[in-house]
């Protein structure tokens, strides 16, 4: 158990819940909070990156910004996991969809993360690692969002060190791989939770379709991401 409070999240010890959202906009975390949680209180502001801890349906549920990329994930989810005891954590973001049958407000389940980053490195395995979510959470996601008539596929995701890529055609060549969507979180925060022996999941909103040009404007990415945020919720 790493020292409370962690070097980048000042809660102490009982402040955050075993199941943690993770939007990677702290501002979503804030909005989610107000809007659909219970007797909310912030714990933690260090770095503006807001996490609070309240309850849905009578049942304990923190909510917590991730910011953007690996590093960053890596950084919030080793520490949420070693320092806090949280016990799962559901990525719900937004990512940009690849597959030709995606379409601009799909949801987006990741059973596992393809990555052009080096984040694995780290654990010095003689071979190519395949971060994969956790099964048994990212069914009940599925069938959660199935329950509501949402729009929803799982399949393969992107991770993706780079937003704005120099390789033109790098994008297409993933898409012929048959990964649905491109976004930057989800490999480090499977591979973080698999080496802690906890759960993680990752479910995506498609904001843009980077072949089309289709795409949400900001204030939808922040506020109008409603039918992921419920699926979520509902399976805490």
């Amino acid at each position: 158990m790493m020292k409370i409070p962690t070097p980048h999240i000042e809660a102490t010890r009982g402040e955050i819940a075993e199941t943690v959202l993770m939007p990677g906009d702290p501002l979503r975390a804030k909005f989610i909070a107000e809007h659909y949680l219970k007797d909310a209180r912030c714990f933690n502001r260090t770095r503006n990156m807001f996490g609070f801890t309240g309850t849905y349906g009578g049942k304990r549920v923190s909510v917590m910004g991730s910011g953007m990329g690996m590093p960053s994930m890596g950084i919030y989810a080793y520490e949420l996991y070693h320092g806090h005891d949280v016990q799962r954590i559901i990525r719900i973001g937004t990512a940009g969809g690849l597959a030709e049958d995606v379409a601009v407000g799909d949801l987006v389940i990741a059973q596992a993360a393809c990555t052009n980053g080096n984040f694995a490195d780290q654990f010095d395995l003689p071979g190519i690692y395949a971060p994969i979510a956790s099964f048994d959470l990212s069914r009940r996601l599925a069938d959660a969002a199935a329950a509501h008539d949402f729009r929803v596929k799982v399949g393969n995701v992107l991770s993706s060190d780079t937003f704005y890529s120099a390789r033109e055609d790098e994008l297409k060549r993933w898409a012929e791989m048959h990964v649905l969507a491109v976004e930057m979180e989800a490999a480090a925060l499977f591979m973080t939770a698999t080496a802690a022996g906890k759960e993680a999941a990752a479910m995506c909103t498609i904001s843009d379709l980077p072949f089309t040009g289709a795409s949400m404007d900001a204030r939808d990415r922040e506020q109008s991401l409603t039918d992921m945020i419920e699926t979520a919720l509902s399976v805490i």
